[in-house]
């Protein structure tokens, strides 16, 4: 891992991916190295890997051991409720929503984002990191990762107007077509914390999608930390047919930029649900 990489979101990312990296290519009570080894392996320093290793026991990937080290945690059982083969409603956020920009560069994906999008770890993403906000509140951080390729010429003031899909889908043709989004609590780090207002440790939810263009092309990863005090999810199945309803285009879908999907590409998957603003 190159130590040099500027910007201090991003340091944090890079070395939570390169031990997460290690996490998935192990099986559950495997060893993985410790702190101290770790910094000479990803070039960073301790209190680094330790933010990243904090992170990963919280949220139930790591386990630590006193006197024996750390460990690959036991694996996380998984519930999938199905609706059915059809187009995913989500209903939006109420609030006005805006974003602040905290990291935007070109680099390597390395082999973790690599493989997500199904590119050499040697290729170019853009990577996007910007806190959300509601009401001038914060609410979330997301962190965008994006085939480089596709995104010429992408600016911030695109992402901080949420208009990345309609970028796409303008410019280069791109359509968006699927998106399978994992959801899963999790608890904020304190830099999460600073950024978002909220006492360290503080429940989160944690979004993680892929989404991919009609060829089946991944076009961007993302994982975003939302505010656990300000959002609950409620899942809707549906056990019959109903009519059609027009869709809304105003507002923000939690977990989902705005402007994505919003101009008539369905989104996909297997479970179907309402993410809903919290009091």
């Amino acid at each position: 891992m190159d130590a040099d990489v500027p910007g201090t979101v991003l340091k944090r990312e890079r070395t939570r991916d390169a031990v997460l990296e290690l996490i998935e290519s192990r099986s559950p009570g495997d060893a993985i190295p410790s702190e101290r080894a770790l910094c000479a392996l990803l070039g960073v320093s301790r209190p680094t890997v330790r933010a990243a290793v904090d992170e990963l026991v919280a949220a139930g990937l790591l386990v630590r051991e006193h006197g024996r080290g750390m460990f690959v945690a036991p694996a996380k059982i998984t519930q999938e409720l199905v609706a059915g083969d059809r187009a995913l409603s989500v209903p939006q956020a109420a609030g006005a929503w805006s974003s602040r920009l905290l990291e935007f560069t070109t680099l390597q994906a390395g082999a973790r984002v690599g493989r997500k999008l199904r590119m050499s770890p040697a290729a170019e993403i853009v990577y996007v990191a910007r806190l959300r906000l509601v009401d001038g509140a914060p609410m979330a951080i997301e962190h965008l990762h994006i085939r480089a390729e596709l995104v010429p010429g992408l600016s911030a003031q695109e992402l901080e107007s949420g208009d990345l899909y309609e970028h796409l889908r303008a410019t280069h043709g791109v359509h968006v077509r699927e998106a399978v989004q994992a959801i899963e609590p999790t608890v904020v780090t304190r830099a999460e914390a600073g950024l978002l207002d909220v006492p360290e440790l503080s429940p989160a939810l944690l979004f993680e999608r892929l989404t991919s263009d009609t060829t089946g092309r991944p076009v961007e990863y993302v994982h975003s930390l939302y505010r656990g005090d300000r959002y609950r999810i409620v899942s809707r199945l549906a056990l019959g047919p109903a009519a059609e309803a027009a869709p809304d285009l105003e507002g923000h879908h939690p977990g989902i930029p705005p402007g994505d999907f919003a101009h008539g590409d369905a989104i996909t998957s297997s479970t179907r649900g309402d993410i809903q603003a919290g009091g």
